[in-house]
């Protein structure tokens, strides 16, 4: 197998990048951004589906490793949605926002959480690890803070008593669902770049 030098991030969203990057910081190994010629249609149903379909198509695009997400907001009282559909869910950050909470001006429960689904693909385009990070909150009344991206201002964690919008990013990046899943693969990355 070749070994990693180089990772592919495989995503256009710069807020996933810069996550990317900081987690990924202390492991030595070159993170570029996929080039912006690499459209990969995300055609799964599940979380897991789509990582593998980006990382695989970005890994062989490019001939490099690639690592990718797909993740999103899954609030309960309306069936898991906006779920794999969270970044076509509006055409804005705000919109989504916007509609999220119109759907559950209605309901008492909030409950949400967020998911996360991460693969890293060789350079031929094989799925060598995978995970899926959860990370569980509620939907505020409206958005507060503006930090973070995406649902972040919506997106209340109990134990941290502020939305990721208000969270420090070096807090958020300790707990959210993205590191989660990428705490799950360290082992897996450790032995690929030995």
């Amino acid at each position: 197998m070749t070994q990693l030098h180089k990772l592919v991030i495989a995503s256009g969203n710069a807020g996933k990048v810069e996550e990317f990057r900081s987690y990924l910081a202390d492991f030595g190994v070159e993170l570029i951004a996929k080039p912006d010629n690499i459209d990969v249609e995300e055609t799964g149903i599940t979380f897991i589906e789509n990582a593998h379909l980006k990382a695989s198509q970005v890994a062989i695009a490019t001939k490099q490793w690639a690592i990718a997400d797909d993740s999103g907001l899954e609030v309960f009282a309306l069936n898991g949605a906006p779920g794999v559909l969270s970044a076509r869910y509006a055409p804005t950050d705000r919109d989504r926002i916007n509609r999220v909470l119109t759907e559950l001006r209605d309901f008492s429960n909030r409950e949400a959480q967020f998911v996360c689904a991460i693969a890293i693909a060789s350079p031929s385009g094989e799925i060598v690890a995978d995970a899926i990070g959860i990370c569980k909150g509620v939907i505020t009344e409206s958005p507060m803070g503006n930090g973070g991206f995406g649902y972040d201002p919506i997106f209340f964690m109990p134990e941290l008593q502020q939305t990721f919008g208000e969270a420090p990013p070096e807090v958020k990046a300790r707990i959210s669902h993205r590191a989660n899943a990428l705490a799950t693969l360290r082992l897996k990355l450790q032995y690929l770049l030995n």
